[in-house]
């Protein structure tokens, strides 16, 4: 139950500030209230939905602060790790990011009846976390991670809420192996600060449009 109101309020099927009440929720997918009720405190708790007292449950809206704020942080902590994976790591590390993007590569973002891949976000993870692993610094890098956790809803909300669907994602992924191919510290920081700012800005767009808080 946990699991697939999740992937819901990921796909977007879900929509932000929408109220989860547990009877129709209960009622849809067959199960007992209680059940949904534990799911819905534990999505509360990764910060997905939130609880009110006596208003219930209902998924969290996009704040436009919070969204400004966790980009700045991300672009100034990744940017850096993966500058020192450029300048620390090994052949070994390179190729690790070499193997994840292919693999990234050959996993369509779409399933044949157009909905949304949900394997495809934990091997686009993966080569994100490749990217960042050979800098040599475990405080850095769990730092960097940290940070996009905490983005994990707003990067999956860029296209059900965001509606970014002119992207060439793939193409950013292979310009950023290129960079790391070529070593080429400057190009890979730019590319991967310009990858991060997209996808928080089609969220920026849908929050101007609407009127989300």
């Amino acid at each position: 139950m946990y699991a697939r109101i999740r992937e819901e309020i990921f796909q977007g099927h879900l929509e932000p500030g929408q109220r989860l009440r547990l009877v129709e929720l209960s009622q849809r997918f067959s199960v007992s209230q209680s059940v949904v009720r534990e799911a819905l405190t534990r999505l509360s708790e990764q910060g997905l939905v939130r609880a009110a007292p006596q208003q219930g449950f209902s998924v969290v809206t996009v704040s436009l602060e919070a969204l400004n704020e966790l980009t700045e942080a991300r672009i100034e902590i990744e940017t850096l790790v993966l500058r020192r994976s450029l300048t620390r790591g090994d052949l070994a590390w390179q190729a690790s990011v070499v193997a994840a993007h292919h693999q990234l590569a050959g996993t369509p973002v779409q399933l044949p009846d157009g909905t949304t891949n949900s394997a495809w976000f934990a091997i686009h993870e993966r080569f994100h976390q490749s990217l960042l692993e050979g800098c040599g610094n475990s405080h850095l890098l769990a730092a960097a991670l940290t940070l996009r956790d905490a983005a994990t809803l707003y990067r999956r909300w860029s296209l059900p809420v965001g509606r970014d669907f002119d992207r060439d994602v793939a193409g950013e992924h292979r310009q950023l192996c290129d960079a790391v191919v070529r070593r080429d510290a400057d190009a890979a920081v730019a590319l991967l600060a310009q990858h991060i700012d997209r996808t928080s800005q089609a969220l920026r767009t849908a929050i101007a449009a609407t009127g989300i808080e």
